[in-house]
């Protein structure tokens, strides 16, 4: 079968799975239709709504898009099947019930954003670099019954530099998986659909990657220097990290401060107070269990993002604070 002739319908929502669906529709591939969330509503009365970057990409390169509410509505259901898939791809999007991924005759496969069986969940590349790894990776795998699970068809590794935040390696598992995606397909293509996969190893499966919350961004000072500044890369800059500066010796309310970068510094601050404040050279540093960590960028509540040093020409005695 020729890739013209495979009819393919492709399903994500955020900006990380347009790297699939653009490289799939500039490359000549036959996607025949494309399924995302519904528009979501956004200001302060949910009066406006905001169509997913998958949907934007659809419509801008003419593709029919399909926004289910429920998975299962047989008026969708109707729908996907008028479409004769061969073969769906899923990006980034939900769970699928079999019904629909079952569909097509090749099945469907999904492009995950970890070494699976590792880091299965809703945000993979977060917590690989919230964990301190030095690789992850893509998958492509069939979809089956339980979230993350079906046998794998192929991997690609991506190495994390130490000083990377999440956005370098979003933005590269995007490209990576654009690439993972095309090659799946064609080797969709080659085998007719008798496509060569590989089970799980649960032996594998070391580490969670689960939805990421505002509670989940608080930091603890209480953990190593290295455990903060991997924290703080992992989820840099979206939705970024905080804590509370409190006042020591008043009763003025504790504000919140984000906190977008920072460096490992080597220096002990063994017997001061976790979450002590310092500064020196027009630098900022703060206590942590074992090193003092220098905060490099930062947002203070109702401001703009900033460098350290110019949140210092505003900022007197910080000794007078803690980080909690």
């Amino acid at each position: 079968m020729e890739k013209k002739n495979l009819r393919i319908v492709f399903m994500g929502t955020p900006e990380f799975a347009v790297g699939s669906l653009q490289r799939l529709v500039e490359n000549g591939y036959n996607v025949v239709a494309v399924v995302t969330q519904p528009d979501k509503p956004v200001g302060r009365h949910g009066s406006v709504l905001r169509p997913s970057p998958v949907k934007e990409y659809a419509l801008a390169h003419g593709l029919p898009v399909l926004q289910p509410l429920k998975m299962k509505d047989e008026q969708f259901l109707e729908q996907l099947r008028s479409y004769d898939a061969d073969l769906q791809v899923v990006v980034a999007f939900r769970m699928l019930p079999e019904v629909v991924w079952a569909m097509p005759r090749f099945g469907t496969f999904n492009v995950h954003a970890a070494l699976l069986p590792d880091y299965r969940g809703a945000a993979p590349i977060n917590w690989a670099v919230i964990n301190g790894e030095t690789r992850t990776g893509v998958t492509t795998f069939f979809l089956d019954h339980d979230i993350d699970t079906g046998r794998i068809i192929a991997q690609r590794q991506f190495p994390i530099p130490d000083d990377a935040d999440v956005e370098y390696v979003y933005d590269g598992l995007m490209q990576l998986g654009a690439q993972l995606c095309t090659d799946t397909v064609d080797l969709v293509l080659s085998t007719d659909g008798d496509v060569p996969s590989q089970p799980q190893q649960e032996s594998e499966a070391h580490h969670a990657a689960p939805k990421i919350f505002k509670e989940t961004c608080a930091i603890d000072f209480s953990l190593t220097a290295k455990r903060i500044y991997d924290f703080v890369r992992g989820l840099s800059p979206v939705p970024g990290v905080w804590c509370m500066l409190t006042p020591r010796d008043t009763n003025a309310p504790a504000q919140v401060l984000k906190i977008y970068k920072a460096a490992k510094t080597g220096e002990s601050s063994t017997g001061v107070e976790v979450g002590t404040l310092k500064a020196e050279n027009r630098r900022l540093f703060v206590a942590t269990v074992d090193e003092w960590l220098e905060i490099l960028e930062l947002q203070p509540a109702g401001k703009k993002r900033m460098a350290a040093r110019d949140y210092l020409n505003g900022f007197q005695h910080p000794e007078h604070f803690l980080l909690k």
